[in-house]
């Protein structure tokens, strides 16, 4: 009876905070102070979204890892409830083909098997000499340029979108456009003209790679989307959809890993030292593991609907209603990462973070993030040990309105 009351009296409230929330300048690093003053006070509550309903945001870290494994939680964005990102993607849901990201149980598991083979450990593995390469490749163009140098541009942006376009099979010459695409439809306000027509104009691009595929196949993962198609276990949407997620995922987040991982680094100083200088492997593994949860850059939570009623502590989630999964309180839980607000490389629990999510929708593209990040970090500041930046950090433009957060730009001098 009072968990009903209690949910009544939250739905109708008019404090129910908007979400998402604003970060604080002093402490860019940080999640926003109101996110976590949430978190201190319960590990879940209700918040009022742009289309003014009041999801539920789960801001406790066992909260958070007990909703993503629990098979009463649902992806499935056309269920009544879901809580949209933006109108774009709620515009979306009865005509965007279904993919790995959004569906449940038997579904979700057909097509994550078909993701296995362009993310086995052996092509993960076979794919470091190409990483490091390109990494070499774009410091040395940087080190041959003027100072100072936009870090994103140079190196952020490009060596992830070469990275993915080489595994995808997707020509390079086109990562202009669909980095274009991506940034239009994914901008925290979209309009659902804006997302309908950035995720058209890449569907159209990837099933034509998929035809192409199909009569030229290579060792890349859309000719292993495109094999599928051909023996009719996927047809060409659904294989075009899965490619925009890993095109998506792909670039996005590991580039913002490497520009704003730069930037905490540099402030940190005694902590790039040990990325630098150290020797063992599993060092280095560690610092990206608390890299990947000091930063969080998923910004805007993952998105879920309860299809039956949860307890959550002393509150029930009701059947039908929306859970936004908030990655970065639940990475500075001090109930499980003592002093959070502490860059600490050499926390002994930090692969324990959920920045890839957890259970059976965590990101199925993490190892080649963490491949990436661990030969990017090393590689830089070992080539450049005098690396710093080029303008105060509070002259940095930060990315407060996308849904991977980041830098826009961060200019360096050596």
């Amino acid at each position: 009876m009072s968990e009903t009351l209690s949910d009544t009296v939250a739905d109708t409230a008019a404090d129910v905070p908007e979400y998402p929330m604003t970060r604080s300048a002093s402490c860019p690093f940080a999640p926003p102070p109101r996110v976590l003053d949430l978190a201190a006070a319960k590990p879940l509550t209700r918040v009022r979204i742009w289309d003014g309903s009041t999801p539920w945001l789960i801001t406790g870290y066992a909260a958070a890892r007990a909703l993503f494994y629990d098979s009463r939680v649902s992806v499935d964005d056309r269920r009544d409830g879901f809580p949209h990102w933006n109108a774009g993607m709620k515009a979306m849901v009865h005509t965007r083909p279904p993919s790995v990201f959004t569906r449940d149980a038997e579904e979700h598991a057909r097509y994550r098997r078909m993701l296995t083979k362009p993310f086995t450990f052996k092509r993960m593995e076979a794919l470091r000499p190409a990483i490091q390469q390109l990494t070499d490749e774009h410091i040395d163009a940087m080190l041959a340029g003027p100072q100072p140098a936009d870090i994103v541009t140079a190196l952020a942006l490009p060596v992830p979108s070469l990275v993915i376009s080489e595994l995808l099979g997707v020509p390079y010459d086109d990562h202009e456009f669909f980095q274009q695409q991506t940034t239009i439809g994914l901008a925290k306000n979209a309009t659902a003209e804006e997302s309908g027509k950035g995720i058209l104009s890449l569907l159209q691009y990837l099933g034509g790679l998929v035809d192409a595929k199909i009569e030229y196949p290579a060792e890349d993962a859309v000719s292993d989307l495109a094999e599928r198609v051909k023996a009719g276990e996927l047809d060409r949407a659904e294989a075009a959809m899965m490619g925009i997620g890993l095109l998506f995922a792909g670039h996005e987040t590991t580039a913002n890993m490497i520009g704003l991982g730069t930037l905490v680094l540099l402030e940190n100083p005694e902590q790039l030292a040990v990325i630098r200088d150290t020797e063992d492997p599993k060092v280095l593994a560690n610092a990206i593991e608390e890299l990947l949860r000091y930063l969080s850059i998923i910004q805007n939570g993952q998105r879920r609907v309860a299809i039956e009623d949860i307890e959550v502590g002393d509150q029930v989630i009701r059947a039908g209603e929306g859970i936004i999964i908030d990655l970065a309180p639940a990475n500075w839980d001090p109930n499980t990462f003592p002093e959070p607000e502490r860059l600490d490389i050499d926390r002994a629990n930090a692969n324990q973070h959920v920045a890839f999510g957890y259970g059976r929708h965590q990101c199925v593209g993490q190892q080649l993030g963490r491949a990436e990040l661990q030969i990017v970090f090393r590689t830089l500041f070992r080539r450049i040990p005098t690396l710093r930046l080029a303008t105060p950090i509070d002259q940095i433009e930060f990315k407060h309105d996308r849904l991977a957060y980041g830098v826009y730009a961060l200019p360096v001098a050596w």
